[in-house]
């Protein structure tokens, strides 16, 4: 970094500036500097879930679109989710207070029997970017665990990830489970995970198959206001 950009002094930048600085520190992976930057338009009277929407989920849209294009690869977009987090972190409580509007929730885990976590963990994290509130119930969940979470947190959707070849089958057996406990039209469920494909997720009866985080993100957005508008016309 050379010198130039070192000084670089956050509080003198005006609104307009200072967004569009934070971008580039998202998108950098900055955690301190996004802090920074929340509080300052917290303190210039900024409500927090217009920092929400124009700061952060502004550039975490950024960082989605490279990463879906191959700009960007998962360490980055791990780095960016992070610092998206220290910013949420000061929002978090503010938003819960002024009752802000969300996008929508999600509950997501990996399958039983498997235990991996990055794509999930992705997910969730440009889920939350993009301003959805979501419930991460971890890794090798049995059908129990997943039918606890939806009882407990309502969701919008639910999410299932497998990596394994022998663990994605189990994503038949939750939502087969959900078809006969009448709750399999309640929720949009979304499947990801690279042995996947939409063939496999039509198959099991899935909503929709996410080929990576970034698309999650877009095929989260458009089935919740799809379903939005469907609860407002009946």
């Amino acid at each position: 970094m050379s010198d130039e950009e070192q000084d670089v002094i956050l509080a003198d930048l005006d609104d307009e500036e200072l967004v569009e600085q934070m971008f580039d520190d998202l998108y950098d992976g900055l955690k301190d500097e996004i802090e920074e930057g929340v509080n300052i338009l917290l303190e210039r009277g900024w409500a927090p879930y217009r920092i929400l929407t124009e700061a952060l989920v502004g550039g975490m849209t950024v960082v989605g679109k490279d990463f879906r294009d191959g700009i960007l690869f998962v360490p980055e977009v791990l780095l960016a989710a992070n610092a998206m987090k220290g910013g949420m972190s000061i929002l978090k409580p503010l938003l819960a207070e002024t009752g802000a509007p969300r996008m929508g929730s999600m509950v997501i885990g990996t399958v039983k029997g498997d235990i991996h976590d990055i794509g999930k963990n992705l997910v969730s994290m440009m889920m939350e970017g993009a301003g959805f509130e979501v419930v991460d119930i971890g890794i090798n969940n049995p059908v129990e665990n997943y039918l606890e979470a939806l009882e407990e947190h309502k969701p919008d959707i639910l999410g299932m990830s497998a990596l394994l070849t022998t663990t994605m089958p189990y994503m038949k057996v939750v939502i087969d489970t959900m078809v006969d406990q009448g709750l399999r039209d309640d929720y949009i469920v979304l499947v990801g995970g690279a042995p996947l494909n939409e063939e496999f997720g039509r198959a099991i009866g899935a909503d929709a198959y996410c080929r990576d985080a970034a698309v999650a993100v877009e095929t989260a957005k458009d089935h919740v206001a799809r379903k939005h508008n469907q609860m407002a016309a009946g």
